[in-house]
Parts: C-alpha cells; structure tokens; sequence
C-alpha cells in the first residue's frame, strides 16, 4: 500500500519544495499538478496510528489529515497546506504581547480539548510547530511525536521531545497525560513574550502565574487541563 500510494502521488502531483529531511521523516509540499492545489506529504517512521484518529475529525485549529497509509513501520500521510508562517519565525523579528499571546494560547487550548478527548497527547509543542494562517487563524501541526494515552502505562513507549519545551514526565519519569501539553503551553507562552525560556527570563506581566503554574515539575500542581487553562487565559 505505500509503495501503491507513492506511485499514485507522484502521477498526481509534482514536489515544489521539501520542507525537512532526516534519517526519520520528510517533510514535502507537493502541488496537484492540474488542480494547482497544494498539500503536505509526511513520510515517518511509525505506526500512524494517531494520524489515522486524527483523519476523523474536523477542527479549525488542527490540519486537516486527507490519506494515512501505513505498513507498520513506516507510514505516509497527506495533510492540508497551510498558507502562513510560524511563532518561530515571528520570533525572527518580534516578540508577542501579552494580549495576542492570551490568544493564541486560547486556540491552542482549543485544538488540545479535542485531542486530549481521543487520548492524544501531542507532546512537542514548541514555536515551529504553532503556525498562523493567512486569515489569522492559529494551527497546531506535526503529529509525528504524539502518542495515545494508555491507562495501564507506566511510562512512554519512546522516551521524546524537544528539550526545553519537554515537560519532565516525557524523559522517563511517568506517562505523559494532558498536563504535558500544559507544560508545553506555559513554555511557549514565556518564549512568546520575552524571546527566552522562563528560567532564564520569566515574564514579568500578569500572565506570569498562569505560566509558572503551567511549568510546575509536579503535574499534580498544573492546570488539570486545556479547559481549566483556557478558562484561566
């Protein structure tokens, strides 16, 4: 079936650029070569099986998952092209204000209720995976790291994640639930409005208890969840 799919996708579409390329995955934006439309192909190393869960939902904050084909270990998945740029390379230039950060946050929230109530935890949320569209509307992307919530793990499977932006639990202490996202959340907030990590510079504005809750070490001591946070933001 993959290799079925990437004969289908190569009659049908002709590669405008690559976006990454490591020994784990690549990253494509491909155009249809008569529709003139754009899409994302992602090849990983993995099971695919959050992607296919993801295929079944509809959300203005998550990239919609068009085809996932899989052989066990490495799958293929088309996605929507997103038409924008990245918190990151906003950071390029500028830092955010609190009140746009309060907002993006929000959205954030948004896309993590609904991943949460299927069990996925995304688990590397960081500014180059939060970009902005073309009409201002925030979208999570890269599913590549996320994993399912099990409730009779003990711990992850792989232990993963982006240093930094990591919370604790996902380097082998527990199994990441929802409160790792939070983590996550509180992290970028910080990055967002001072450039820095908050334990180089916390933000000093009102926003910094929300972000210091966020980032406890305890999980037990973060917001429970994207709801409670959203509510809070």
């Amino acid at each position: 079936m993959v290799e079925w799919l990437n004969k289908t996708i190569s009659e049908q579409y002709k590669l405008v650029r690559v976006l990454r390329s490591s020994g784990k995955s690549d990253i494509q934006v491909l155009r249809h070569k008569t529709l003139d439309r754009d899409i994302i192909k992602r090849v990983y190393e993995g099971d695919g099986e959050v992607y296919r869960i993801l295929q079944g939902i509809s959300h203005p904050n998550i990239p919609h998952i068009y085809e996932v084909i899989t052989d066990g270990a490495t799958t293929i998945v088309l996605e929507e092209y997103i038409n924008g740029i990245t918190i990151s390379d906003e950071l390029q230039d500028n830092v955010y204000t609190e009140n746009a950060t309060r907002t993006i946050a929000r959205e954030l929230c948004s896309a993590l209720a609904a991943l949460h109530s299927l069990g996925v935890i995304h688990r590397d949320i960081k500014p180059e995976n939060v970009m902005i569209n073309s009409e201002g509307i925030v979208k999570l992307i890269d599913f590549d790291t996320a994993r399912l919530f099990k409730a009779y793990k003990s711990g992850d499977t792989s232990v993963i994640g982006t240093t930094g932006f990591a919370a604790p639990e996902q380097f082998g202490i527990s199994q990441t639930d929802e409160r790792a996202d939070i983590f996550s959340i509180g992290i970028l907030m910080n990055v967002m409005t001072t450039g820095e990590h908050p334990s180089k510079n916390l933000y000093k504005g009102k926003l910094s208890g929300i972000i210091e809750k966020c980032t406890q070490i305890d999980p037990n001591k973060r917001y429970f969840n994207a709801l409670s946070l959203a509510k809070e933001l």
